[in-house]
């Protein structure tokens, strides 16, 4: 079986699944779509997170296109398995896009893998 391909479906597995469970989350949480903190996006994010064994790994909020938007990078799954996803949210509130960093033009989509990277080099020195 081709590795790159498998690599693909585990990508949308992962993507699809963390996307349900922000969906329900987030329904309850910001029904109205109204203003979203960063705590609550912090709350609905790490809940999604933790339901699939992933791990936050780091979160901003930003200025694309004109919009501000909540921002969150992380992984799921370990060593040549590891995803990287990109989650974002209007701070006025609306829909959760969760994409894989490698297929998002979003700006921020190119630190997640160097961030992860780097957090990898400080604990082997620790």
């Amino acid at each position: 079986m081709d590795p790159q391909f498998d690599d693909k479906a585990l990508e949308n597995t992962l993507t699809e699944s963390l996307a349900d469970l922000v969906a329900v989350a987030q329904a309850d949480l910001v029904p109205d779509a109204k203003a979203v903190s960063e705590d609550e996006f912090v709350e609905v994010v790490g809940g999604a997170l933790e339901a699939v064994g992933g791990t936050l790994l780091f979160k901003m909020c930003v200025e694309n296109e004109g919009e501000s938007q909540h921002v969150a990078a992380a992984s799921v799954g370990d060593g040549g398995n590891r995803q990287f996803l990109l989650l974002t949210l209007p701070t006025s509130g609306g829909a959760l896009k969760v994409e894989s960093t490698s297929k998002s033009t979003n700006p921020v989509a190119g630190i997640a893998a160097a961030y992860a990277g780097l957090m990898d080099a400080f604990q082997a020195a620790a």
